[in-house]
């Protein structure tokens, strides 16, 4: 009887080993491993190239800081030999970033420019200019730039242009 008793006890510790191991296996294997998914660093120079395979994606961003806008501060220019980027944020840059090689952090957001657009954009301006918001050089500014906007379509062959902007996340602390 003794013996049948250890026997148990054996057995017992036997299976609560292995079902603590099995469980502890499952528990890593159902474990979900948080990868740190890289974001992806371009420059100014590729960012009108590639913008297009990252919108509404982050990436990270250098280049020089031309410019932080004078009337909000929540927008700068960084450029390069090859090109620039216009960031916006919620937040004020600081103006002493102004000449300094940065790198940050972004969500790529794209304006799409079609035909619908144009024809949108024509409306609002002759409304605005029939109600005396904008005098006849600034209506005729626009409907140079919406003129422009289709020229630029028909000469490429498509059916819109692209712009792309920077919507700011952080600064890359590493980058600066």
């Amino acid at each position: 009887m003794k013996n049948l008793l250890i026997f148990g006890l054996i057995i017992s510790l036997v299976v609560s080993c292995n079902s603590n191991k099995s469980t502890a296996d499952q528990d890593s294997e159902n474990q979900q491993i948080i990868v740190e998914q890289e974001i992806p660093l371009l420059t100014v120079d590729v960012f009108d190239a590639e913008a297009g395979k990252y919108v509404n994606s982050e990436i990270a961003l250098t280049g020089i800081v031309d410019h932080v806008c004078k009337h909000s501060g929540k927008r700068l220019k960084l450029v390069a030999d090859g090109g620039e980027v216009h960031v916006d944020s919620e937040t004020r840059f600081d103006d002493a970033l102004v000449g300094n090689q940065i790198q940050l952090k972004g969500i790529v957001r794209e304006l799409r420019v079609d035909e619908s657009y144009c024809l949108q954009m024509e409306e609002d301006n002759i409304k605005k200019h029939r109600e005396g918001s904008t005098n006849k050089e600034q209506y005729q500014n626009k409907h140079n730039q919406i003129q422009h906007y289709r020229d630029s379509m028909a000469v490429a062959g498509v059916d819109h242009l692209s712009f792309y902007t920077v919507e700011f996340v952080a600064m890359d602390e590493g980058g600066e």
